[in-house]
């Protein structure tokens, strides 16, 4: 399972080496902050709004008491710089494999071009991904993410699919 990755990791970026740790409940604002700090999370609503704290440590303990996945930040100098959800995935097809998703890649902005989110998705898929013996890494990305796309595309990655979502009304 997640809880079996070897953790914390120095992983080597050009900002210097960055700390690869399991996030904490004490994490929840330097992650509210990251995903505030992109245009299109926050015209769905991540806007870091004092309010929202406890909708966000709900979702934070959530994520952090299943064992299918896990929520990791970046360290840089003691301060939160990147971060994202790894969700383990069981499947019947290509055999019955297993399959890794990464989702809300965020890495603070004055770092982005720095290396710090090739440094954590490399770690994902020739670190993560063999040990948690899962062949298929895959993502979602939003559609006027161009340059995110370029950026997975360097690293591999294969736009090979088509997502689609539904938001389902809730009670």
């Amino acid at each position: 399972m997640l809880a079996d990755l070897d953790l914390p990791a120095p992983l080597e970026t050009r900002i210097g080496v960055v700390t690869l740790r399991r996030a904490r409940p004490d994490d929840a604002a330097a992650i509210i902050a990251l995903l505030a700090d992109d245009a299109i999370s926050a015209s769905r609503g991540d806007m870091a709004a004092e309010e929202d704290l406890p909708a966000y440590t709900a979702g934070l303990e959530s994520v952090l008491a299943d064992p299918s996945n896990d929520l990791l930040v970046a360290e840089h100098d003691g301060t939160v710089v990147g971060t994202f959800q790894l969700t383990r995935i069981p499947g019947m097809s290509r055999r019955g494999a297993t399959r890794l998703l990464v989702e809300a890649v965020r890495v603070r902005a004055d770092l982005r071009s720095t290396g710090v989110g090739s440094a954590l998705m490399r770690w994902t898929t020739q670190v993560a991904a063999p040990a948690l013996g899962t062949p298929m890494v895959q993502l979602t990305s939003d559609a006027q993410r161009v340059d995110a796309h370029r950026f997975y595309e360097r690293l591999g990655f294969v736009g090979s699919h088509r997502g689609f979502k539904y938001a389902a009304p809730l009670p």
